[in-house]
């Protein structure tokens, strides 16, 4: 599979999840997972609270930003190893981080939550309010609307892994640590 198409099935499947199972973060990671094939059941899980701008607070960071951060972080991220002196791959990290942000500005003039449903509804909601999710689900949130955040969410998270790998000469395979299902969990 060529870069454009991983980045086009990490948008695709980013959509059709949030559109069918909700919880932009996991959905991002679901997405970006399984379009550069290392499916990790730990960091799916581990997204799960940050959805709805953490906890559907709506206040904190987008899921599909948080998302998306997270799967850059476990590219390229400090490793446990080299806590103390993993500077190469903390400043990689934070660097790609920033750049996830900026797609986020470029697109949506944030990447907090509410503020991207500002941009893409014309105003925010309260999800934990019974009158304001009916409301948000009347709008489009998982027909049109937040599926396309989480789409762009992956598709840019997983554009920016795969240039930071091409950057490094690293292809998946160094990754294979990653790929780690639920029956190795539990």
């Amino acid at each position: 599979m060529t870069d454009e198409e991983r980045i086009k099935k990490a948008y695709e499947l980013g959509f059709e999840y949030e559109r069918e199972y909700y919880g932009c973060s996991q959905c991002t990671v679901a997405a970006v997972s399984e379009a550069l094939e290392v499916r990790n059941d730990f960091i799916f899980k581990a997204a799960s609270g940050f959805a709805g701008g953490m906890g559907s607070l709506c206040s904190g960071p987008c899921g599909g930003y948080t998302g998306g951060a997270m799967m850059v972080s476990a590219f390229f991220g400090r490793v446990r190893e080299r806590f103390d002196d993993d500077i190469e791959n903390r400043r990689s990290s934070y660097r790609l981080v920033r750049r996830l942000a900026d797609r986020f500005f470029d697109a949506y003039g944030s990447f907090v939550c509410e503020k991207v449903q500002r941009s893409i509804f014309g105003r925010s909601f309260n999800i934990l309010d019974p009158e304001e999710r009916a409301a948000f689900e009347k709008a489009g949130a998982h027909t049109d609307k937040c599926p396309s955040v989480v789409g762009n969410a992956a598709s840019w998270t997983c554009e920016l892994i795969l240039e930071e790998m091409r950057k490094k000469r690293l292809d998946l395979d160094h990754f294979r640590f990653l790929r780690q299902v639920a029956s190795d969990l539990y």
